[in-house]
């Protein structure tokens, strides 16, 4: 997520309450997860697990709940709870809008697009031309919708992710503050679900189709030409590279990799990264054809 204009260190460090640990002008950009932050983004870090990485990563400004040795180059924000204060900032820079219209008026919308009837447009959305939006579609704000897309009655994009912290209290949400991006030739089905990123983008890559009842978790990125059955469940944080197909009921783990060309098999469980060019099946996942193997080997053990 990146703010409007340059922040210094010490305005950031004034709106969240924390103390700063680096020159007072440190420019700041924007604010990132860990898997996206970029030079000058603040990411943050409650856990001495991810100290480390968050510390040596590309970001800026890193805010974090213990005094430690800053890295030269970067500056540290000092909060007993980054959690709380990466929330705060979300909230500045991306507040919730509400609607008083089914389409908002500053929604763009391109030529030859049909929206049908009961489909409700966000803020600041933008969708191509020559899309299709099917009835009950809701579409949060600041999504972004490619041309020659279509919609099935009943998706959603832009839900908040499924992201959040257990305190003695309950649980806490992180605040989504990114959005999808859809792009060209997309075919996306009925009643599925792709979630905003926290602070990036949920992207579906041009090509790609999705079957019904698919749900995408946030900051996933769906590649070029992907083939996507029904009643599959992406984590989110997932990379999904191009020409990917996952057939029927897959599920995933978050943050893993499926390489360019894989072929996932029904009611798989992708626990971990695979590479591409190979057939996949089973839980724990493995090639499709040792685990087949194994399988027959079990039930001649079995009979015997």
């Amino acid at each position: 997520m990146k703010f409007p204009r340059i922040y210094s260190l010490d305005e950031i460090a004034e709106l969240i309450g924390a103390t700063s640990v680096g020159p007072a002008n440190f420019p700041i950009l924007g604010c990132n997860e860990i898997h996206v932050v970029e030079a000058g983004d603040i990411v943050f870090v409650d856990h001495p697990k991810y100290y480390d990485k968050a510390l040596e990563s590309k970001a800026t400004v890193v805010l974090i709940n213990k005094k430690v040795n800053c890295p030269q180059g970067k500056a540290l924000l000092i909060s007993d709870d980054p959690f709380r204060d990466f929330n705060k900032l979300t909230k500045y820079f991306n507040p919730f809008k509400f609607s008083n219209s089914s389409i908002a008026t500053t929604a763009i919308i391109g030529e030859n697009t049909i929206i049908q009837p009961n489909v409700f447009v966000g803020n600041n959305v933008i969708i191509g031309e020559n899309c299709i939006i099917h009835p009950g579609v809701i579409i949060y704000d600041n999504c972004k919708i490619g041309n020659n897309v279509t919609i099935h009655a009943g998706s959603i994009l832009g839900a908040d992710a499924f992201y959040y912290k257990k305190r003695a209290t309950g649980y806490d949400k992180l605040i989504s503050g990114g959005s999808v991006i859809i792009e060209d030739n997309v075919d996306i089905g009925a009643l599925c679900t792709i979630d905003r990123g926290v602070s990036g983008n949920t992207t579906i890559k041009k090509g790609t189709k999705i079957d019904n009842q698919v749900q995408i978790g946030h900051d996933t990125i769906v590649g070029e030409k992907c083939l996507i059955a029904s009643q599959t469940g992406v984590a989110g944080c997932v990379i999904i590279e191009d020409e990917v197909t996952l057939w029927g009921q897959v599920g995933t783990n978050s943050g893993i990799t499926i390489g360019k060309g894989a072929v996932i098999l029904g009611q798989t469980g992708v626990t971990k990264s695979v590479v591409g060019g190979k057939t996949y099946f089973g839980t724990p996942i493995d090639e499709s054809r040792k685990k087949l193997k194994e399988m027959a080997q079990i039930k001649q053990l079995i009979k015997k």
